[in-house]
């Protein structure tokens, strides 16, 4: 018998680099660096992603979106997302909440935390409020505050539709 909750976690990180965009949540971030990798190297939406897999049991997104296929490189995660929740409602599952947190000491990402709540509530087919994205710094410590680099984690909550 399939339980009427999953919960998962999922984290993720990046590199900055010069002559990159930064694209977190989906949203094109004014900045002087962007995040290193294969696809748009999105953290926010990685972390979320892998979060949604791991609730399920379906690995990570490594596994469904490999670096090592040309498919990928530069893929937008927004689209990324959308077929994760394709896996996710092929297993009749929903998400209950989705609570995630960017790691960056620069830039400050209040202005645009609203936009991608709305990318990713609208991704995962739930409402706005279903989502909370949190932006912090780590007062100078670390490769996020050196701003080497930024990372985020993530938490779900998906529920089976059939349950409630």
């Amino acid at each position: 018998m399939t339980k009427p909750f999953k919960i998962g976690h999922g984290y993720d990180v990046h590199k900055l680099i010069s002559h990159r965009p930064l694209i977190l949540g989906g949203v094109y971030i004014p900045y002087d660096k962007g995040l290193l990798g294969h696809s748009d190297a999105d953290v926010l939406l990685h972390a979320i992603m892998d979060a949604v897999l791991g609730a399920l049991g379906l690995g990570d997104i490594g596994r469904h979106f490999p670096d090592t296929d040309d498919a990928y490189q530069g893929a937008n995660s927004l689209m990324l997302c959308q077929q994760v929740c394709m896996l996710m409602q092929n297993e009749q599952f929903a998400i209950g909440n989705i609570d995630a947190t960017i790691l960056a000491e620069r830039p400050k990402l209040a202005p645009f935390i609203e936009v991608m709540k709305h990318n990713i509530a609208d991704a995962f087919a739930c409402d706005a409020n279903c989502v909370n994205i949190k932006a912090t710094t780590e007062e100078g410590l670390g490769f996020t505050g050196d701003s080497s680099g930024i990372a985020a984690h993530a938490v779900c909550l998906l529920y089976k539709k059939t349950a409630l």
